[in-house]
C-alpha cells in the first residue's frame, strides 16, 4: 500500500496512518511525503514544534521508516519542490521559502542564538513547564 501525506512533521499522524494500514490487512506499507523532510523551525509565524521534534531530525530514512513503522519512505526533493512552485512564469516568485527543509532564512539575519530561544520557547517540555 502506498500512502501519501503532504509532510511529516513529528510522525505521530504518520505513524499511526501506517498502523491503520496494516491492521486494515496492509502487507507493505511505502509511504511518501510530498514535502521534503522538515529538520529546521520556521520563524516567520507558523508554530512548529522543537527541531529536537522533529521526525527527520538526526535520523537517516531508514531510522524514519523504523519510528513511523513503514516498509519504505520517499521525500520530495528540495529542487523538485522549488522548480514545482516556481516555474509559473515570469511573474512566479523570485525567493521561495525552503527554510524549515534547508535552514536558509529568505531575510537573512536569523542566529544560532535566535533559534536556540525558539527551541527553547516552543518545545513541549517548555509548555509543560508554562502552563505549570
Amino acid at each position: 500500500m502506498l500512502i501519501v501525506d503532504d509532510s511529516i512533521v513529528r510522525g505521530n499522524t504518520s505513524k499511526r496512518i501506517v498502523q491503520m494500514a496494516r491492521d486494515a490487512g496492509a502487507k507493505r506499507v511505502l509511504f511518501a511525503s510530498s514535502a521534503p523532510p522538515i529538520i529546521h523551525p520556521n520563524v516567520y509565524g507558523i508554530d512548529m514544534p522543537a527541531r529536537s521534534e522533529y521526525v527527520a531530525y538526526g535520523r537517516d530514512i531508514n531510522e524514519i521508516c523504523e519510528e513511523i513503522g513503514s516498509d519504505q519512505l520517499f521525500y520530495q526533493e528540495i529542487p523538485d519542490l522549488i522548480e514545482s512552485c516556481t516555474s509559473t512564469g515570469p511573474n512566479g516568485p523570485v525567493n521561495f521559502d525552503c527554510s524549515c527543509f534547508d535552514g536558509i532564512y529568505v531575510t537573512g539575519g536569523i542566529s544560532q542564538q535566535y533559534l536556540q530561544k525558539i527551541e527553547d520557547t516552543r518545545s513541549d517540555n517548555a509548555k509543560v513547564t508554562d502552563s505549570i
